[in-house]
């Protein structure tokens, strides 16, 4: 049998492995009557993953401790581009980690879909992961199912690490579906917490939400809230996320209290922004990856601009925090100290977590 090494040395001196009588080609795989199994290391079987899937096992422990495992890793090369046409957008976000392979994951973003149709998703996408020795796809997973669960478990691990240990009071600004993800994780791994606000400009706009939480099959182990006044209720929050597409900051510091953490998730853009000035000043300031934020999104380019912040400002990101602490979110701060740390995403983030659901799909 021709290993995946042999394999691919052939292949690059432009050679074609001889194959055993017993193997034939069916339906893009090589396939061995003996083992009646797919042959490692000459074509890989694509699997397809989408909110269809059994994926029993998946939990948000589970995905965290991928997190913190890809990052234990050597540093993610990483590109992002954009195409804009109008409001419509497709943003391809690639990246590739020694010993996970290469992922790009596409995603368009066509605001005008749900009043062209009712049901019609303004954001759709998909992942592709690529083997790291061969190239050949090895999963396609839907875009909505991988950033549902990384960018939750992003920011929750960003929480971990810097914020307080038993927070009691969640409040988020925004109701939409990252919320929805947000209230999922935080709630799962902080069980300390009690009361969940939404801080939204309209009490309508978190109806949806409230709909949904209503209908969860699980009793929630929590308060629910709703404030349209944000001075009233963040004062009161261990925690402060926001999720939104503001463009000026929705969140002020002389608002926040000691020891609080901010969770900043929703801008993505370089004219985006969730938190003022004085909000970066007052905390401890980290992201989730330097190559995808302090160059890329307004949230730290505006106030790197105009001077507010200093480049050093930025103390860290995860690959720092992890390798600073214990490397299974041990805490490191000064339980006074307030936190602010920037969830900007990337690809290295849906590769860590593709190759979880990838190991957890039969």
């Amino acid at each position: 049998m021709v290993s995946r090494g042999a394999a691919a040395d052939m292949a690059a001196e432009g050679k074609t492995a001889q194959l055993p009588a017993s193997i034939h080609y069916f339906t893009g795989l090589f396939w061995d009557d003996r083992r009646s199994t797919a042959i490692d290391g000459l074509i890989l079987q694509t699997q397809f993953i989408d909110r269809c899937s059994q994926l029993d096992q998946l939990n948000w422990q589970g995905v965290i401790d991928a997190l913190i495992a890809g990052h234990q890793l050597p540093r993610a090369a990483i590109t992002d581009t954009v195409l804009a046409d109008s409001t419509n957008r497709l943003l391809n976000r690639s990246a590739r980690i020694e010993g996970l392979g290469y992922v790009v994951k596409s995603v368009t973003v066509f605001p005008k879909n749900p009043a062209r149709e009712q049901f019609l998703p303004s954001v759709q996408g998909i992942c592709t992961v690529f083997d790291e020795c061969t190239g050949q796809a090895r999963a396609l997973i839907d875009a909505e199912l991988l950033t549902y669960w990384k960018t939750a478990a992003d920011s929750v691990l960003g929480a971990k690490l810097l914020g307080p240990a038993e927070p009691e009071h969640l409040l988020i600004f925004g109701a939409g579906q990252v919320a929805r993800s947000l209230i999922d994780a935080y709630t799962t791994i902080f069980p300390s917490i009690t009361t969940v606000t939404l801080c939204v400009r309209r009490l309508q706009s978190a109806d949806w939400l409230r709909h949904k939480l209503a209908a969860d099959e699980k009793r929630l182990p929590f308060a629910l809230r709703v404030s349209t006044d944000p001075a009233a209720v963040v004062p009161l929050a261990d925690i402060v996320a926001t999720a939104t597409t503001s463009e000026t900051p929705v969140l002020q510091g002389n608002w926040l209290t000691s020891g609080a953490h901010v969770d900043l998730v929703g801008a993505y853009m370089a004219s985006m922004r969730e938190a003022d000035d004085h909000t970066l000043q007052l905390g401890a300031l980290y992201v989730d990856c330097r190559d995808t934020t302090v160059e890329h999104i307004g949230e730290l380019v505006i106030p790197l601009a105009s001077g507010a912040i200093q480049p050093v400002s930025v103390l860290g990101d995860l690959y720092d925090l992890i390798a600073q602490g214990t490397g299974d979110g041990g805490r490191i701060r000064d339980p006074q100290q307030i936190t602010v740390f920037k969830n900007g995403g990337g690809a290295h983030l849906d590769l860590m977590v593709a190759h979880h659901l990838m190991s957890l799909f039969p």
